[in-house]
């Protein structure tokens, strides 16, 4: 059946008028209520309205052959808001059950027809009318959290539809034996990689190019190395559209970030995601230059390096693959350079293929989320696939959709007229044979083995030397000519020239004749080997190495879409079809406006004239015996009141009583079959007439008092609505009231007047706090909160950061602890006073520097029991010509020791340490506590921490880098100066004071 949109309206709401419909429908009609029985309902009360909104089922049309009383009925059902023709959801849904048969929903439409929102109207209606369980809450989930997702990396604004889907989706639904939806899997066709790299004027990339933009956080766009603006970027400037009205960026963005999670994107999975989506930008701003001699050449090295980071990858590598390509002849591979015009195809080719592999990796990674395979379980697979397109410039991205099309319109045909001959033969009817256009012609034309044109496409991409467009237009010209569905500019006629390019070439399609452009379509990747070698995990499963050691042929675009496209036939060949085909009734996205012309364009190109025509060229109306009997039997004295023979005979009397003539029926053997709408009219304005007359009859009162009893309850359905609606009302004002009121006395105590306002108030706070909950120790955000909740707030704020501090600090490992605990000591001590320690912060502390194989055995037996915890190599100078010595400064837990070889020349124990007495120092140099010993130090920082922590003197700590004083011996005092130098030196100055010059 075919369903007709001219707008987004809400088919839910249709489903549930139909259902009200037959649950107060009286007994006497709902034996007939199977799945076909509401269909019929719906049809005849089509019949009874026709004059005031058309037709309801186009196959009742009596001029079914013109396509202006098409359109006209479209216009009229439009004016109406009668645009969802039948609860195709639910007719679905209860055949999958009933008949325990798979079911698929074929949606299709031009860009910003509804196609889109039909499907989420469809899984919306599934989600709120089918049984649910536990499970389903998550997979339920899952599911409506994958739309956001798939709409930012496959959805883009064009100048039709500023949320348009540029890629298909045909999504299998599973249901468990009780009817529930227990899992899903998505298969993705043709995804606008074009759109990557270039978008017409007025048009945006893909959304989530500008979401990043907007809604990243500072921290995320730094390291990324990316700036909000998005005019900064080439690939987001040429449809000079950064800025949509309709669109919020910034709010889609938190819907991704939210939704990533839920459908089970670790955070690693999410960085590398965003990794590449950075890296399209970068790569579209990567410029080159020409040399002298022609080399090509590329000026903008931080490209590069954000590249090479970004992806993964190695950049003398990547930058080879953009100015260079490889080729195999005869077994041998030669590197030859890329011209100025071939680099920047290279660099748009990769940056398609690194995005559309990648949302082919988000696809399969959303898969894994849904999947939930159940033995024995029933599928509606939905079919969100591109219209038949007639662009200004058709590309080989519209040759696929148009050949989509094709073969959908293929399959449609074998269907309808598969399922009327099963239906004839099962009746026992003669079956005619139906003249109509067989499109397999077309579809040959294009997919034919080694004579299609997708054939000619592949070997002309992969004969050996430089590929050619012109070429490949001649190896057409030569293998297709004389095809009466294939036109060029040197085959045509001379009028025909006129309007077509050299360039181009014409196919007749069941819908129409389109020219498409041969311009640029034998430009492809280079070798992905540089991508097989990337560090980031999304991009090495993207670009598989067996891509590179495979030596068999590589398969084209158009050859993998050809296949996916056949694989896609045989799943919805094996399944029961439906059909929902979407118009739009204007260009100008306004409500109530009927553009005849562009409705009249889709009808033609979704075929919609040829489906007619194919289903009505049998007979128009079937109905089973009883039914057609207990309708009509009125109108013929022989079966009124009721009649007790064989079914068969009754209609037959009927029939005959009416005057039906032998070409306007047939019987079958279960079913009246009616060839001509005008039949069924005629019998269905005699049945009105007929009323008034059989009023009287008691038969007559009995069969229609069944209307007064619909009316009875109708009237007390509208009565109980209409005081629920009354009541809402009186407590909505009543709530508005007290807001008001509320409000007024919100700066006063506690009272009646304000209680309900301040709760709310307090209410939407807590609310808020919850979903904005600082998430880590370090962010000191929080929400402002009201008045009323100042004090609330801080101690709420303090109970958490302690509840993180405590989580924090459970998971924290012995070993990270006492790491931690020497860095803070470090911190108090250098922080601010170093200009080196900022450049420490991020190195650990080891445990020792010396090994107990590196402390000569002497020292260790002169130690005893006293074990070494720390110890570091330092270079001594001496006190009196102030030479360069090795030394080791060792640590114990109650004294440190120099060491010089096999001897202890010095030894400081901690209980002596008091006063001002401490460590010394400045930059890599320090003074022991005597104050005229000076260490040169590689790790000054950790040494000095490890001896304050030990010495417990973590306060006595003097850095400086001027002059400090230290006591010798007879009550002297010794002065240290400390000056910047070009290189270290150690010597007594010209005051007599030991002078220390440090580097830097």
């Amino acid at each position: 059946y075919t369903c007709n949109t001219l707008s987004h309206y809400h088919i839910i709401e249709e489903v549930a008028v139909i259902s009200l419909f037959m649950f107060f429908t009286p007994l006497l009609f709902l034996q007939e209520m199977g799945v076909e029985g509401r269909l019929r309902l719906v049809m005849e009360s089509a019949l009874t309205a026709r004059d005031r909104v058309g037709v309801q089922d186009f196959v009742l049309l009596e001029n079914y052959t013109s396509e202006a009383a098409f359109i006209e009925n479209l216009r009229r059902r439009f004016k109406e808001s009668l645009i969802y023709f039948y609860a195709l959801s639910d007719n679905t849904y209860r055949s999958m059950r009933t008949e325990r048969k798979d079911q698929c929903i074929l949606i299709s439409g031009e860009s910003g027809a509804g196609k889109t929102e039909a499907s989420k109207k469809i899984l919306l209606y599934y989600a709120v009318t089918c049984p649910a369980h536990d499970r389903m809450a998550a997979l339920g989930d899952r599911l409506l959290q994958s739309n956001p997702v798939l709409e930012a990396f496959g959805n883009a604004k064009t100048l039709r539809n500023d949320n348009s889907s540029r890629f298909g989706k045909y999504m299998d639904v599973q249901f468990d034996f009780r009817g529930a939806p227990v899992g899903s899997h998505i298969l993705n066709y043709l995804l606008e990689k074009s759109r990557v790299v270039h978008q017409n004027h007025g048009e945006r990339n893909f959304h989530i190019f500008y979401q990043l933009l907007d809604g990243g956080e500072e921290d995320l766009l730094k390291r990324l190395d990316l700036e909000r603006n998005p005019q900064n970027y080439q690939y987001l400037v040429k449809g000079n559209c950064p800025r949509v009205s309709s669109i919020n960026d910034k709010n889609d963005w938190k819907a991704v970030m939210k939704a990533l999670p839920i459908i089970g994107f670790t955070e690693e999975e999410v960085q590398e995601l965003l990794n590449i989506i950075a890296s399209v930008l970068h790569l579209g701003n990567t410029q080159f230059g020409e040399g002298e001699d022609g080399e090509t050449h590329i000026t903008t090295e931080t490209q590069i390096r954000n590249l090479t980071r970004l992806l993964g990858v190695d950049g003398s590598a990547l930058r080879e693959a953009l100015t260079h390509k490889k080729l195999i002849a005869k077994g041998e591979e030669m590197i030859s350079p890329l011209n100025f015009e071939q680099a920047g195809s290279a660099r748009d080719a990769l940056a398609k293929a690194v995005y559309g592999r990648t949302f082919t990796w988000l696809v399969e990674k959303i898969n894994q989320s849904l999947a939930l395979k159940v033995p024995g379980s029933s599928v509606i697979g939905l079919l969100d696939i591109y219209g038949f397109e007639v662009l200004q410039h058709n590309s080989f991205e519209q040759f696929c959709i148009n050949y989509c099309n094709e073969k959908l319109q293929q399959l449609f045909i074998e269907l309808t007229l598969r399922s009327e001959q099963e239906e004839y033969e099962t009746e026992g009817i003669a079956w005619e044979t139906v003249q109509y256009f067989d499109n397999k012609i077309i579809c040959d034309l294009i997919e034919e083995k080694h004579k299609g044109i997708i054939s000619i496409l592949d070997e002309e991409c992969l004969r050996p030397g430089e590929a050619c467009d012109i070429s490949f237009l001649e190896k057409m010209e030569d293998t297709l000519g004389g095809h009466p569905h294939f036109i060029t500019h040197k085959l045509a006629n001379g009028k025909t020239r006129r309007i077509m390019s050299r360039e181009e070439f014409r196919l007749l399609h069941y819908a129409g004749e389109v020219n498409y452009n041969v311009s640029g379509e034998l430009k492809f990747i280079n070798s992905p080997i540089v991508m097989c070698q990337s560090s980031n995990q999304i991009v090495r499963q993207c670009f598989r190495k067996e891509e590179v050691i495979d030596q068999k042929r590589p398969e084209m675009a158009a050859t993998q879409f050809k296949n996916s496209l056949m694989k896609l036939m045989e799943i919805l060949i094996s399944k029961e079809p439906s059909y929902v085909r979407c118009i739009k009734p204007n260009d100008a996205k306004q409500p109530g406006r009927f553009d005849e012309v562009l409705v009249r364009h889709q009808v033609k190109y979704l075929g919609l004239m040829e489906n007619l025509r194919v289903r009505r060229a049998g007979f128009a109306y079937r109905r089973r015996f009883e039914a057609f009997l207990q309708r009509y039997k009125p109108l013929c004295p022989e079966t009124w009141p009721n009649w007790h023979g064989r079914l068969a005979d009754g209609v037959s009397t009927l029939v005959n009583h009416l005057g039906y003539k032998p070409e306007e029926y047939k019987l079958g053997r279960s079913k009246i079959f009616i060839r001509f709408p005008k039949t069924l009219f005629t019998t269905e304005d005699a049945l009105e007439a007929k009323k008034p007359a059989i009023g009287d009859c008691v038969g007559y009162n009995t069969c229609w008092y069944v209307s007064y009893i619909v009316i009875v309850i109708q009237s007390a359905w509208r009565g109980m609505k209409a005081r629920r609606r009354a009541k809402r009302r009186r407590q909505a004002a009543e709530l508005i009231r007290r807001f008001i009121k509320g409000f007024i006395y919100r700066h006063e105590e506690y009272c009646p007047e304000n209680e309900y306002f301040l709760d709310h108030v307090r209410y939407s706070f807590l609310k808020k706090l919850r979903k904005n909950l600082p998430k880590s120790v370090l962010d000191k955000s929080w929400p402002t909160p009201p008045p009323s909740l100042i004090e609330a707030s801080e101690h709420l704020r303090w109970l958490h950061m302690q509840n993180m501090m405590r989580k924090y600090c459970r998971r924290i490992q012995p070993e990270w602890r006492k790491q931690m605990e020497q860095k803070v000591v470090a911190s108090e001590i250098f922080k601010d006073q170093k200009d080196s320690y900022p450049q420490s912060v991020g190195k650990l502390f080891l445990g020792t520097r010396l090994e107990n194989e590196q402390i000569n055995l002497k020292v260790i037996q002169t130690l005893g029991n006293d074990k070494v915890q720390y110890g570091v190599p330092v270079t001594k100078y001496d006190r009196r010509g102030f030479k360069a010595r090795p030394r080791q400064l060792l640590l114990t837990s109650s004294f440190a020791v120099l060491v010089d070889r096999t001897k202890i020349k010095q030894r400081i124990d901690y209980p002596a340490l008091r006063g001002e007495s401490g460590v010394k120092g400045s930059k890599r140099d320090l003074c022991l506590p005597q104050g005229d010993v000076v260490l040169h130090c590689d790790h000054v920082i950790e040494a000095v921490t490890k001896f304050a922590m030990m010495s417990g003197r973590t306060n006595h700590v003097n850095i400086s880098l001027g002059s400090i004083r230290f006591a010798l011996a007879r009550g002297k005092e010794g002065i240290v100066d400390f000056i910047r130098g070009s290189e270290l030196k150690v010597a007594k100055g010209k005051r007599g004071h030991l002078l220390v010059v440090s580097q830097g």
